[in-house]
C-alpha cells in the first residue's frame, strides 16, 4: 500500500504587502502634513491680505480732525466713538463677567453632575451662542428700550451686549475650571478648607488664563458688533453724559459713514482705528492676564 505525505502549503511571502501598506501609510502622511500645512498660509495669507489692504487704504487719511472732540459734517470725527466703545465695552463687561463666572462656577463646583437642570442651561448656552446679533437687537429694543422706556441708550445696548456674550464667558469658564486637576481640591479638602474657601482659593486662581480667553473673545463680539446697537443704542455721535444717552461705536460709526457714500475715505481710516483699539484692549486683557498668573505663582 502506498502512503502520501501531505506537502506542506508554501508560504506566502507578506513582505511586499507590508512595504506597501508602509508607503501607503508615508504617502498619506505626507499629504496631510502638507495639506494642514497649505491651509495654514492660506489663512495666514488671507489675515495679512485684509489688515493690509485696510492700512494702505486707511492710514494715508488719518487726519487731525478724525480726533476732534466733537463730531460734524465736516470732520466726522471719531474721538466720540471711540469713548463710546470703551465705554460700552466695560459696562457690558461689568454686567456679564459676573454673572458667567458665577453660574459656570455653580455648574461645575456645586451642581450634582447629572442633573436635568444643569443640562438644560448647558444647552440654552450653546443656543444661545448661535442666534443671529439682530435677534438679540429686536430683543433689546423690543424689552430695555420699550417696555423699560430705557429708550435708545447706552445702558440699553451695554444690557444687550451683556446677554450676547453671556454664553460665551459661562462657557469658556466652565471649561477652564474642569481643566483644574481633582488634586487641587482633594488636597485642599485634606487640608480642611471648605468648599467656598477651595474654589476662590485654589481653583479659580488656577482658571484665570482660561477665563480672560472668554473675555477677550467677547471683547472681540462687542467692539465689532452694529446691528444690535443700531436697535439699542442709537446713532448719536457724542459722548454721553448719563447711561440713557444715546451712542455711536465705532462700528457703527464706520457703518453709517460707509451706507452714506460721501466718507469713504474716512471709513477707511476708521477701520484703522477700529483694529488698533482691537488689538490694544486684546494684549491689554492678555498683559492682566499674565500678571494675575504671575502674581499667583510668585503667591504659591
Amino acid at each position: 500500500m502506498i502512503t502520501t505525505q501531505n506537502s506542506p502549503a508554501p508560504v506566502q511571502n507578506k513582505a511586499p504587502a507590508k512595504k506597501i501598506q508602509r508607503a501607503h501609510g508615508h504617502a498619506t502622511a505626507f499629504c496631510l502634513r502638507w495639506l494642514v500645512r497649505l491651509c495654514m498660509m492660506i489663512t495666514v495669507a488671507v489675515l495679512l491680505f485684509l489688515v493690509g489692504y485696510i492700512l494702505v487704504k486707511g492710514i494715508p487719511h488719518l487726519t487731525p480732525s478724525l480726533f476732534a472732540w466733537e463730531y460734524n459734517s465736516e470732520n466726522v470725527s471719531m474721538m466720540p466713538a471711540i469713548i463710546n466703545t470703551i465705554l460700552m465695552t466695560v459696562l457690558s463687561l461689568l454686567i456679564a463677567a459676573p454673572l458667567g463666572i458665577f453660574a459656570a462656577i455653580y455648574l461645575v463646583e456645586y451642581a450634582k453632575r447629572g442633573n436635568k437642570i444643569v443640562g438644560l442651561v448647558r444647552i440654552t448656552a450653546e443656543t444661545l451662542s448661535g442666534i443671529p446679533s439682530i435677534v438679540y437687537g429686536l430683543f433689546g429694543m423690543l424689552f430695555f428700550v420699550t417696555a423699560l422706556h430705557w429708550q435708545m441708550s447706552l445702558l440699553a445696548g451695554a444690557c444687550t451686549l451683556a446677554i450676547m456674550i453671556l454664553p460665551v464667558i459661562m462657557r469658556t469658564t466652565e471649561e477652564a475650571l474642569k481643566a483644574v486637576p481633582d488634586s487641587f481640591r482633594e488636597g485642599s479638602f485634606g487640608l480642611g478648607a471648605g468648599r467656598l474657601r477651595t474654589v476662590f482659593k485654589i481653583v479659580l486662581p488656577s482658571a484665570v488664563p482660561g477665563i480672560l480667553a472668554g473675555v477677550i473673545l467677547s471683547i472681540g463680539r462687542i467692539v465689532g458688533e452694529t446691528a444690535a446697537l443700531m436697535y439699542t443704542a442709537g446713532t448719536v455721535a457724542e459722548v454721553p453724559t448719563s447711561v440713557f444717552d444715546s451712542t455711536r461705536t465705532l462700528s457703527v460709526h464706520m457703518y453709517a459713514l460707509s451706507s452714506e457714500g460721501l466718507y469713504i475715505d474716512q471709513t477707511y481710516a476708521t477701520a484703522v482705528v477700529l483694529i488698533v483699539v482691537v488689538v490694544g484692549i486684546n494684549a491689554l486683557s492678555a498683559f492682566i492676564a499674565k500678571k494675575i498668573t504671575k502674581g499667583k505663582q510668585g503667591g504659591k
